[in-house]
């Protein structure tokens, strides 16, 4: 073994370009940071979307118990109508019949309508007129029990998550009434 070899054997470092020279281009990206850019552009697109939705979208409307809020999509307005119309009118706001009465389950049923809701009117990917999804059934079906619930109690299962009709099975006009 020679000198030359023992030497370049023990030299672990890398070898550095010559000053002037050019460096790989992903030695260029780190040196710039692309962690901060990257940080920079999420918090651009956060901001945007945050602006879209609470400037153009009318955002904070949607955090208020007021029906005229639900028109803010073109496609409520004939629901806010039959409900102008309905018996529920002097008693209950769409919140009451669409959301949950528990505090923490109120707001997630929120969030996820809210979120769903404005992706399917943004891409224009809904049903004309629109449906109520399944999931959303069962939180009104639970509004009805909720506010009825003297009324209704015999009706009940006897066990929890036991069969029972739907209350709209009977009172199909009720909260939208002429809907079209």
């Amino acid at each position: 073994m020679t000198h030359e070899t023992t030497v370049a054997a023990s030299s672990p470092e890398p070898a550095v370009p010559a000053e002037g020279a050019a460096s790989p281009p992903a030695a260029r990206l780190v040196r710039i940071g692309v962690i901060p850019l990257l940080l920079v552009a999420l918090l651009g697109m956060m901001s945007g979307l945050g602006v879209f939705t609470f400037g153009y979208g009318q955002g904070a409307s949607y955090l208020s118990n007021d029906p005229l809020s639900c028109t803010n999509c073109h496609v409520m307005q004939g629901h806010y109508d039959a409900w102008l119309s309905s018996s529920h009118k002097n008693v209950a706001t769409c919140n009451d019949c669409h959301l949950s009465h528990h505090p923490v389950g109120k707001w997630i049923v929120k969030g996820d309508n809210g979120f769903f809701h404005s992706l399917a009117f943004t891409t224009g990917a809904f049903h004309e007129p629109i449906r109520i999804k399944a999931r959303n059934k069962v939180v009104a079906q639970n509004a009805c029990l909720h506010c009825h619930s003297d009324f209704v109690h015999q009706m009940l299962p006897t066990q929890p998550g036991g069969d029972m009709l739907s209350c709209v099975h009977c009172h199909s006009d009720v909260g939208h009434r002429h809907r079209d």
